[in-house]
This record gives C-alpha cells, sequence and structure tokens, in this order.
C-alpha cells in the first residue's frame, strides 16, 4: 500500500498554570477559536474545544505528524504567546506543563463533544483535580499523585 491512512482523534485536557482562573469570559471564545486555527494549521481538525476559567478540553483529529508531543508544545505555546499579545492583563497566562491526551473512537466521539459542552455544569460539583484523575482512572492510566500537579 503506497498510503498511510490513520483515523486519530484525541481527548486533550490541560489546565492553566496552577490552575489558576486566567481564562476569562471575554477570552474564552477567542482562545478557543485561535486555537482551533493552530489545528488546522498543523492539518488537523478541531471537533470541540471547551474548558472553564482554569482548564481546558479539546477534542481533536490529527494526523500522524507532527507526533503528539510536538503538536501540544506548538498549541500550547502558541495560544499561550496568543494571549500575552491580545489581552493587556494577560501577561501571568501560562499553561501546565503536562496534559492528558487520551483516544476516542470514532463512534464515541458524541459523547466526548456532549462531556464538553457541559464543563461548567460537571465543575460546579467537581474540581478540576477531581475530573483528571477520574479520566486517568478511565482510561486506566496509573499515576502517582505526588507528580499530577507540579
Amino acid at each position: 500500500m503506497p498510503q498511510s491512512y490513520t483515523c486519530l482523534h484525541y481527548h486533550l485536557v490541560f489546565s492553566t498554570k496552577n490552575r489558576a482562573p486566567l481564562i476569562t469570559p471575554d477570552m474564552q471564545s477567542r482562545l478557543w477559536e485561535y486555537m482551533g486555527g493552530i489545528i488546522r494549521g498543523q492539518k488537523g481538525i478541531p471537533i470541540k474545544i471547551g474548558g472553564t476559567a482554569d482548564h481546558i478540553h479539546l477534542l481533536v483529529t490529527l494526523r500522524q505528524e507532527p507526533a503528539l508531543a510536538a503538536f501540544m508544545r506548538d498549541l500550547k505555546a502558541g495560544s499561550s504567546g496568543w494571549v500575552h499579545d491580545t489581552f493587556p492583563g494577560g501577561s501571568d497566562f501560562a499553561w501546565q506543563a503536562g496534559y492528558g491526551a487520551f483516544t476516542v473512537s470514532h463512534s464515541g466521539l458524541g459523547d466526548v463533544e456532549q462531556y464538553i459542552d457541559h464543563q461548567e455544569e460537571h465543575h460546579q460539583t467537581l474540581t478540576f483535580q477531581d475530573e483528571f484523575r477520574l479520566l486517568l482512572k478511565k482510561h486506566g492510566i496509573r499515576f502517582d499523585e505526588k507528580y499530577l500537579w507540579e
């Protein structure tokens, strides 16, 4: 077969540095749009982007290249730089060092889209930390608590 074919859907999750509530309502939709542009620039497809004041969820379809780690580095650096340039009070804005990346089957896309749509509701009773722990457990990812929040 002369070509490679992939179907790589990811649910990506990461927070602001120290989970500071820096994603303001006036910033939110513009930031989601800008991140969608970065994703498209990497030949990916932004399916759904959402979150709250301290974290973001993205449902994306990516190509096999760039590698996920390089994609995430560029997404976070590019969007953080944009916040600094666009919002006068955004000089303290930064993303956490790590991220969660969970594969999603084609048949599961709708469920993840719905989950992202309801972030504000989820976080009336659930912290980001608790949500992230649940996602790790749901996907069978073992973790050591002392390394989660650095």
